[in-house]
């Protein structure tokens, strides 16, 4: 009964960081865009922002993560053996790596708030996509295990890295065309 209890709030943990780390960025995007407003308003939108990220890091993104690895500890004292796995320490290292950006994140958080911040918006854009591939690698660990079909998995995975760049970069364009068309249309 405890692994399923265990299973369940590790569930829950996970959602509730990736939705908290999906939406962190984001803000860090915003963030960033706020500089190329004119005074007030470039004030007043990175102060939000800066309220808004610190909310959603200690509120909410934070508390994911520590729900979702305490379960995941409360899960291998369940089923010990696992840890023999070689799908798990595959599984453990890209965990290891969402942490490392968890608290890069946060690193992030501070410079935006003291404006020394030196990411683009589509640099940070294109770290947005990290956390959706690395949740991509993870689940296929856990659902498939030793029996992840490999050649398929990494040829999926790498076409996912692509597109996403691909959207990143076509977006990207069209905010810059779109913006030079107002521009134009504004002389």
């Amino acid at each position: 009964m405890a692994y399923s209890w265990y299973k369940a709030f590790h569930i829950i943990g996970i959602v509730v960081w990736f939705a908290g780390l999906f939406y962190l960025v984001r803000l860090f995007i915003y963030h960033v865009e706020a500089n190329q407003e004119p005074e007030p308003a470039r004030t007043i939108l990175k102060n939000q922002y800066q309220i808004m990220e610190k909310r959603l890091y200690n509120i909410i993104t934070t508390p994911g993560m520590l729900v979702t690895v305490a379960m995941a500890i409360g899960l291998l004292t369940t089923e010990p053996d696992v840890l023999k796995e070689g799908w798990l320490h595959v599984k453990l290292l890209f965990v290891v790596l969402l942490l490392g950006y968890h608290h890069y994140c946060s690193r992030l958080m501070k410079k935006l708030a003291a404006d020394e911040c030196r990411w683009t918006s589509q640099q940070l854009r294109a770290l947005n996509e990290a956390p959706t591939v690395m949740l991509v690698v993870i689940v296929l660990l856990a659902v498939f295990k030793n029996n992840l079909p490999t050649d398929i998995t990494a040829w999926v995975i790498v076409a996912l890295v692509i597109a996403m760049a691909a959207s990143i970069q076509l977006y990207a364009r069209k905010r810059r065309l779109d913006k030079e068309k107002q521009m134009g249309q504004g002389a």
